[in-house]
């Protein structure tokens, strides 16, 4: 499965265009891929990239743009990110997508400004045939959110392969299973059973196994064969 990795440079912008450096006034800190972030709210977006497996490139800071305000005065603003697609594999729209992650918060009271900063951007991947987004904590903080953090270490685990053939083959004798339910008919061993438990989540993690994300993950939740 395709991974994020910070070393892989864009073609279309030149950036992070600037560095992001230890705050006290905030989070910061770098994603496993190398990329840094400088908020909480942008960990946990960059953990949504990491785990979707179309994405082939995501820029922090990735460029500055001027715009002139309502005053007539001009201005500088930096998005925070930039997205870009595989060219391998099927998406539904290739278009890069440049975004904003902010909490609600931070617009309130200064709406017109950022109404302005916005703007810009948007006219700005208008302009080069992307896409303008802008995420906050409701677009971010699901429960999707939640199972891909709980999958993204077993994702980055070392493969066994004739545990993984195992899972998979007692998987495809039925429509539909559970973990729980996986688990008993392939042994009534417990340390057994403890040991496939990983195997499960990392088939999951890595799509051999399909499952409903946007509901919380448990051992009882629907699971199905991604492998015909």
């Amino acid at each position: 499965m395709n991974i994020l990795n910070a070393n892989k440079v864009s073609n279309l912008v030149s950036g992070p265009v600037r560095s992001i450096g230890v705050q006290s006034r905030s989070i910061t800190g770098t994603m496993p891929d190398g990329n840094r972030y400088e908020s909480a709210l942008e960990r946990d977006f960059m953990s949504l990239l990491q785990f979707d497996p179309l994405i082939d490139i995501y820029t922090p800071q990735p460029l500055t743009l001027k715009y002139t305000d309502t005053d007539g005065n001009l201005r500088r603003f930096t998005p925070d990110g930039l997205i870009e697609w595989r060219t391998d594999l099927p998406v539904f729209d290739p278009r890069p997508i440049l975004v904003e992650i902010k909490y609600r918060e931070a617009f309130q009271g200064d709406w017109s400004n950022w109404r302005q900063r916005l703007r810009a951007a948007r006219n700005y991947a208008t302009e080069r045939g992307w896409l303008f987004d802008v995420y906050t904590e409701r677009d971010i903080r699901t429960p999707y959110l939640e199972n891909i953090k709980f999958l993204l270490p077993y994702l980055r685990r070392a493969s066994v392969p004739d545990l993984e053939l195992q899972v998979l083959e007692k998987l495809l004798e039925f429509l539909e299973s559970t973990p729980r339910e996986l688990l008993d008919s392939i042994s009534d061993d417990k340390w057994a059973q403890a040991a496939l438990i990983p195997v499960i989540w990392k088939l999951l993690a890595q799509r051999d196994i399909g499952c409903n994300l946007l509901r919380p993950l448990t051992m009882i939740s629907p699971i199905y064969s991604l492998r015909g």
